[in-house]
């Protein structure tokens, strides 16, 4: 099949290269602008794909580009953008698009982040056909991943729910290819959608449940970083463990241990040992180091913005 790839990074310079080993005749990649070094550029610079750069999806000169191509397929591989329908309809078979959640649940651009956020322990990738909305048209193929205990938004994306991405999408062009790809209605009565995990979700409340905390910090790793307040200074913890080691009645968010394996915090049920730490406006570094430079001390309360 003549296709077209929509995606951008390393998801869809991996994907390019799937779908060429696996025979098929990848005519265009459009992909945003972007610096020297793109994977997407090399490997469609390697198997000799055209690239076009695009700011937008909705631009007609981008609509032009594929017309001229004219594809059988379209194949969405990290995409940032909503693209408009006709672009979605101008290949001949349509469009088709990853998603990293078991839609209808967790629409939207962070749904990685808000899985782990919300303490889910299953997730997975859905590969459906675009219909113009946020992440909603018909189903064509579902996989599930459960969800470790100390998964990270990086560990789940990159470990897990990327290479079976890739593997979904080929086994979905293959389906079309053999003509019997399903479309299956979206349950919407089941449908969330949540908007993109940003900062204003990333500030720790100790007044948390502990398993919370630590699922927040976990559902921010690597971005936007979990952060707190440490003498009035924003820090974002990183590389968190949940951990039982809290005295009795002691007031949540205050440090109950310091030690070279790293700053434990006490909160509502349990404690947060913190290993690593970004404090704002300097590198990421081990938690016991930050200590040392301040001098924390046991006893003082973290969260406190003044």
């Amino acid at each position: 099949m003549r296709i077209i790839l929509i995606g951008q990074a390393a998801f869809a310079a991996q994907v390019l290269e799937r779908l060429v080993q696996a025979g098929e005749s990848l005519v265009g990649v459009f992909s945003p602008p972007d610096a020297s070094g793109d994977p997407v550029q090399e490997a469609a610079e390697r198997f000799g794909v055209p690239v076009h750069r695009i700011v937008s999806t909705k631009s007609p000169e981008v609509y032009s580009q594929c017309t001229a191509l004219t594809p059988d397929l379209g194949v969405m591989a990290f995409v940032t953008q909503i693209v408009p329908l006709g672009l979605l309809n101008c290949p001949k078979l349509g469009t088709i698009q990853y998603h990293p959640s078991l839609l209808p649940k967790h629409r939207g651009a962070s749904a990685i982040n808000w899985s782990i956020a919300k303490g889910e322990t299953k997730t997975g990738v859905t590969i459906f056909w675009p219909d113009g909305g946020i992440d909603t048209g018909p189903i064509l193929l579902q996989r599930d991943v459960d969800i470790s205990s100390d998964d990270t938004v990086g560990s789940l994306y990159f470990g897990k729910l990327f290479p079976l991405g890739i593997e979904c999408l080929t086994n979905a062009v293959s389906l079309i290819k053999q003509g019997i790809a399903p479309r299956v209605p979206q349950d919407e009565s089941s449908a969330t959608y949540e908007g993109r995990f940003t900062d204003e979700h990333a500030k720790i409340d100790w007044s948390q449940p502990a398993q919370a905390t630590y699922d927040l910090i976990r559902g921010s790793n690597p971005k936007p970083g979990a952060y707190t307040y440490l003498r009035g200074v924003r820090v974002k913890l990183y590389d968190c463990k949940l951990c039982e080691c809290r005295a009795k009645g002691t007031e949540s968010g205050k440090i109950v241990a310091i030690s070279e394996s790293g700053i434990i915090i006490a909160a509502m049920g349990g404690a947060i040992k913190v290993n690593r730490v970004q404090p704002e406006s300097m590198p990421k570094m081990p938690a016991i180091d930050y200590a040392k430079l301040t001098g924390l001390k046991v006893g003082e309360l973290v969260g406190l913005e003044h």
